[in-house]
């Protein structure tokens, strides 16, 4: 037994030896424990190892066979298209893994279904009266299963986001898809795939899956939409007149044997029009025009004559025409520049948190055709489209400039302002959601039960007040814009704001913008507070400083605050 020893030992002191075998070792032992660990994370409900494995090569052969698309797709940051489709996991649904299975079997625990829709379970687990977990659905980057807007992001994509943005258009369905991708529809176009194909996890969140692939996870949204009447994929604008010159107002029409809605509506969107305009069993389609503008409606009564194809649809006559607009994106005011040269003046776009900044940016940036800036800068916004976001606030390439400041100095800064003022109540809301849940997310239940509501609204509501009289007082040619009004007649009030400006008016633009006026900046009614937030002594407080408000604009011989915002 010596002897042995004895050799181990000379063969050990022989120092390159001895260093190589010592390395040789380690490296072993750290593999035996890597791949214990593999198996081990292998065997549970939430395995990981095995779903990145799969992810890495779906990964692997996505960009073998598609390098030009794996290259367009990394330099899109932002985008919207006519249509497409993928889907979002929100932050309702998402707990740890080990609290799921502490807590499977119960009632109502969304993470248990997640877990279980993900195994290719019952989609129907994943119901929860906000969104449905439809499924995992083969996508096709030249025929769409979901043929509504689309946008990307390829660092912050999560199940929520996507299908919050969709829930605000009021599409019907969200799906997500290669991790990053959201997709919009009201229709799935596709048949579906195997739920190991959506594999990707997402983006933003790493415990939610994100589609796959060239595959869509999809969700049914459950939506609380007040205002929009849709049929299908289009929405109904309502019954109008006839125009004088109908040929040069709607160019391309069609008779259709057995006219229904979706035949009229598939056939303009087919030729990528946004309105899909039914006289009878004629189909005219076009665009808003001056000629046809939508601004006068008729009782719906008039167009009461039934469709040749569908019982209780109503398709119009000779003399009043049933109007839809298609999901065809109207291009003639997305084409936006900086200033061509220097601006002489520099025009605050000045508001209060949460009264509608960043919305009017859009209206304003589509209405012109240039871009607006900002007196901070926010990444967000800038990956969104606001090339403006980046330019130094002087640097009078934009149109005018975002800002929320109130101090005199920061006003008389400015040669003049379009000063924008939205209902306290809203606002405050509006901004509290802004600071926890970002520009269309929302607080969580606990920030509203919590100490922080109150606090917020303590701090925030007189400065709601001081903001509008200070800009009243220390600004120069002050233009009031009630952020109410805007929502009501978005034509005439933007139409003034562009004239302050002193930009010519377009009134095709401006008719464009009707179209698309939401854009990407506004919360959806997938979660609304179901109580009241305030109580009787923070709205006593608001209540006067409302009356401030509105003394002050009418002492400037200005119109008062409208009249929802007045206590009653």
């Amino acid at each position: 037994m010596a002897k042995p020893l004895l050799k181990i030992q000379r063969y050990f002191r022989r120092k390159p030896v001895r260093f190589f075998s010592l390395i040789l070792l380690y490296l072993t032992a750290g593999s035996l424990v890597f791949l214990h660990s593999g198996f081990v994370g292998d065997s549970g409900p939430g395995a990981r190892g095995g779903r990145d494995s799969v992810v890495a090569s779906e990964m692997g052969s996505r960009t073998s066979s598609s390098d030009t698309r794996g290259l367009s797709i990394m330099s899109r940051v932002f985008k919207e298209t006519r249509r497409s489709g993928r889907r979002f996991g929100p932050p309702w649904m998402k707990k740890s893994v080990r609290e799921g299975r502490e807590t499977e079997g119960r009632a109502g625990d969304y993470t248990s279904n997640w877990n279980r829709a993900l195994k290719g379970r019952n989609a129907k687990d994943m119901d929860d009266g906000r969104a449905k977990y439809a499924g995992c659905y083969v996508d096709d980057t030249q025929k769409r299963a979901l043929r509504g807007v689309s946008f990307f992001d390829y660092k912050k994509m999560t199940v929520f986001r996507c299908q919050d943005n969709c829930a605000e258009r009021g599409y019907m369905y969200a799906g997500l898809e290669f991790g990053a991708e959201c997709y919009c529809g009201h229709k799935i176009q596709a048949p579906n795939a195997s739920e190991s194909e959506c594999n990707m996890e997402c983006k933003g969140e790493k415990s939610n899956l994100c589609g796959g692939a060239n595959r869509l996870s999809i969700y049914r949204l459950e939506l609380s939409q007040e205002s929009a009447r849709r049929y299908g994929s289009a929405i109904f604008k309502g019954c109008f007149h006839r125009p004088d010159n109908v040929t040069l107002a709607l160019p391309f029409s069609a008779i259709i044997q057995n006219m229904s809605v979706d035949k009229c509506v598939d056939m303009c969107t087919e030729r990528e029009k946004s309105l899909a305009v039914l006289a009878g069993d004629r189909c005219y389609c076009g665009f808003p025009t001056p000629l046809f503008s939508l601004h006068e409606l008729e009782d719906e009564n008039m167009c009461l004559h039934r469709c040749h194809g569908e019982e209780f649809e109503s398709c119009g006559n000779d003399k009043f025409f049933v109007v839809y607009q298609t999901q065809v994106q109207d291009n003639r005011c997305m084409d936006r520049h900086f200033l061509p040269a220097r601006a002489k003046q520099l025009v605050a776009l000045a508001s209060f948190p949460g009264a509608g900044n960043t919305w009017a940016r859009h209206l304003i940036e589509l209405a012109t055709g240039f871009y607006t800036g900002s007196y901070y800068f926010d990444g967000s916004l800038y990956n969104k489209g606001f090339k403006g976001e980046r330019d130094h606030w002087r640097s009078g390439r934009t149109i005018c400039i975002k800002t929320h400041e109130s101090g005199r100095k920061e006003i008389e800064a400015f040669d003049s302002s379009i000063l924008m003022i939205r209902n306290p109540y809203k606002a405050l809301m509006a901004e509290f959601n802004r600071k926890y849940g970002g520009h269309i997310g929302f607080a969580s239940q606990a920030h509203w039960r919590g100490k922080e509501w109150p606090e917020f609204v303590k701090n925030y509501a007189p400065w709601w007040a001081s903001h509008t009289l200070d800009w009243l007082n220390f600004g120069k040619n002050v233009h009031v814009v009630h952020f109410e009004n805007v929502k009501r007649d978005l034509f005439s009030q933007l139409k003034g704001m562009v004239q302050f400006l002193g930009l010519k008016v377009s009134e095709d633009r401006l008719l464009c913008v009707e179209g698309q006026k939401d854009g990407n900046f506004k919360r959806s009614g997938l979660r609304k507070l179901e109580y009241d937030p305030y109580t009787p002594e923070m709205r006593a407080d608001i209540n006067e400083l409302i009356r401030t408000v509105d003394s002050a604009l009418k002492k400037r011989n200005m119109s008062g605050v409208p009249e929802e915002y007045m206590p009653r």
